[in-house]
């Protein structure tokens, strides 16, 4: 199969996790359970709520893994009960989150059917990085053609 892709520039150099990343969110996009918020704060904190009505802190999970938040969620299903009528969720659900190098996960909360987790992302200080040009030339030099990429 021969995709088309954003990352087949010369001038992106490293950026095959991206294309992943992208391919895995799409994946999970049209999943709409259970629904969420994203807020952000000036000082660099960031909150995703779910909505998780039923599901108590046993049956829940939040862990990271390979720069992926990711919470499920899974209700063990009570056979003493007999129900007329069910119109409340109660199926598992993985939500995933892709994370940014440095972001940190400072906690959770579950409140009154919400799942809060609490996110800290530091601000990014720019790195100025000066390389040293060595000579091409001489024994082990790129110049006699018998240079070579380490």
């Amino acid at each position: 199969m021969n995709r088309t892709t954003q990352f087949n520039s010369p001038f992106l150099l490293g950026f095959e996790h991206l294309e992943r990343l992208l391919e895995r969110t799409a994946k999970s996009a049209g999943d709409a359970y259970p629904p969420y918020n994203i807020e952000q704060s000036t000082d660099g904190k960031l909150r995703i709520t779910i909505a998780v009505a039923g599901f108590d802190r046993n049956d829940l999970s939040v862990t990271v893994e390979e720069n992926q938040l990711v919470i499920r969620g899974k209700q063990t299903d009570s056979t003493e009960k007999t129900f007329l009528h069910r119109g409340i969720a109660a199926r598992q659900f993985q939500r995933s989150f892709v994370l940014a190098e440095g972001i940190e996960i400072t906690g959770a909360t579950l409140e009154n059917g919400l799942l809060m987790v609490e996110l800290f992302r530091p601000k990014a200080e720019p790195v100025v990085r000066t390389i040293d040009i060595k000579s091409g030339s001489g024994p082990n030099g790129a110049a006699n053609g018998k240079g070579s990429l380490k």
